[in-house]
């Protein structure tokens, strides 16, 4: 297991339950890829009369209610029925799938978190699953598609942002460090590839703060230390570079703590004092952290 985020041990289950998870999953995205592919033609009425019961965009979302009404009652199904959902119309699936559904979940309070783990198979290739906190018996399910050019990259990036979870750099052993990045959106069930880092790179920590995106230190080309960070804005789909001397290399872990990010380096074999940075995002600035705040900060770290 590489990672785990949350949105909005193994993943791998054992017996009957794991097998009964795996088909469920891949009924679902058999059922997507069907209404994302439809190649049905629609038929144009040449008559005079009233065209909505053609138009899928004409109609109301439930027949006899206002969309807004509509919108106020679907809006409330929970998440783990939304694939069901899409497949009752194009009309209900473009709706589940668009950026109107997921703001109006967000504004009225309805999101649903669910869990996202970045692990590897027996042969080494990079897999993802999600779990849905509240049918904790159902276990872990397979996010399928993951991209061909990264499922053997090591040190690949991995963070949640909003409904879009986020694969970016990684290197290989063949393979210089990348600033490839790539985008599953949860929504849609489908991976794209985004707008790249500036500089590549592997190995390097990653946060979220302020519903931006920090991909921190790492190793760039030709193995080189990179003493820099980049910020993903979702509004401009970019990165920003921003270079200190204060990103060490060898960073270990990071954490969120206060509206701050903390990042700490590998410890001297000759000493037990943990050293850390602290990022002040509204001064841009980074600072040594306090050593009564990091002392005993010698593993993974949550907040």
């Amino acid at each position: 297991m590489q990672s785990c985020k949350a949105s909005p041990s193994n993943p791998q289950g054992t017996g009957t339950n794991t097998e009964q998870v795996y088909s469920e999953s891949e009924n679902f995205v058999e059922i997507e890829y069907s209404l994302d592919n439809d190649q049905s033609v629609d038929v144009e009425d040449s008559g005079s009369g009233d065209n909505s019961e053609l138009d899928p965009e004409a109609s109301p979302l439930i027949p006899g209610l206002p969309d807004d009404i509509a919108l106020f009652c679907l809006a409330r199904v929970p998440r783990r029925h939304h694939v069901l959902l899409k497949c009752v119309s194009r009309k209900w699936r473009d709706l589940v799938s668009g950026e109107e559904w997921y703001s109006y979940r967000k504004k009225h309070d309805l999101q649903e978190s669910w869990i996202y783990a970045l692990g590897r198979d027996k042969s080494e290739q990079l897999c993802c699953y999600v779990l849905d906190p509240t049918r904790l018996k159902r276990g872990w399910k397979p996010i399928l598609g993951l991209p061909h050019r990264c499922i053997r990259r090591k040190g690949v990036g991995f963070e949640v942002l909003g409904k879009k979870l986020f694969l970016f750099g990684g290197c290989g052993w063949i393979e210089d460090a990348t600033n490839e990045v790539y985008c599953y959106d949860a929504a849609m069930n489908k991976w794209n590839q985004a707008t790249s880092l500036v500089v590549p790179r592997c190995y390097c920590v990653s946060e979220v703060l302020d519903e931006k995106i920090y991909a921190i230190g790492g190793i760039g080309p030709n193995s080189n230390n990179l003493p820099s960070w980049e910020t993903y804005n979702t509004e401009t789909t970019s990165w920003t570079l921003h270079e200190n001397p204060n990103i060490f290399p060898d960073i270990e872990d990071s954490v969120v703590l206060g509206g701050k990010i903390y990042i700490r380096w590998g410890s001297s074999p000759l000493s037990s004092l943990v050293s850390a940075f602290v990022y002040e995002p509204a001064s841009n600035t980074w600072q040594l952290a306090a050593s009564e705040l990091v002392s005993g900060w010698y593993g993974p770290a949550v907040a």
